[in-house]
């Protein structure tokens, strides 16, 4: 997440971190998913923004916890509001893309239903079924309403055990 953060603090893509780095861009992807890196991976990106190399890796102990509950974060640092957010972000361009791609496949399915067989639009039984699909995608990532929301997941589990969480 760290590597994420600071590749969109500098407003590069995927591509332009691994032409910097001289890593590949599944490399890049990986590591902002918070796979390991590698030493060599890390000294890479390190050198591309500028940064100490442990600033990419920061430990993982009670101090560093504790200063992040206190809001003491350093700039490298990702806090779970900037992570939501960054998930958020990721989910409205995933619907994005598949809204494109539904549109220029549908088009180009319609051009050629009405080329081969114009009597019959079997193009509307593709449109319709993806149609569907895309309109839940929209409802789930626009968070529009949830049949399983956090709210609803912690009231179940105080259910169960009969107490607050």
């Amino acid at each position: 997440m760290i590597v994420k953060k600071l590749r969109l603090q500098k407003c590069w893509s995927q591509e332009q971190v691994s032409e910097f780095s001289g890593l590949s861009v599944r490399t890049i992807q990986r590591i902002e998913r918070g796979h390991q890196a590698s030493l060599e991976s890390l000294k890479a990106l390190a050198a591309v923004f500028q940064i100490d190399i442990h600033d990419l890796q920061p430990e993982h102990n009670m101090d560093a916890e504790n200063s992040q509950t206190k809001s003491t974060l350093t700039s490298t640092e990702v806090n779970l509001e900037e992570k939501k957010a960054m998930d958020y972000v990721e989910g409205i361009k995933s619907f994005y893309h598949n809204l494109i791609t539904y549109f220029i496949t549908i088009g180009c399915l319609t051009a050629v239903n009405l080329f081969v067989n114009p009597e019959y639009l079997w193009v509307v039984w593709c449109a319709g079924g993806w149609g569907i699909g895309i309109i839940f995608h929209g409802i789930q990532v626009f968070e529009l309403f949830s049949l399983f929301s956090p709210e609803w997941e912690k009231k179940q589990i105080e259910k169960r055990l009969g107490r607050q969480l």
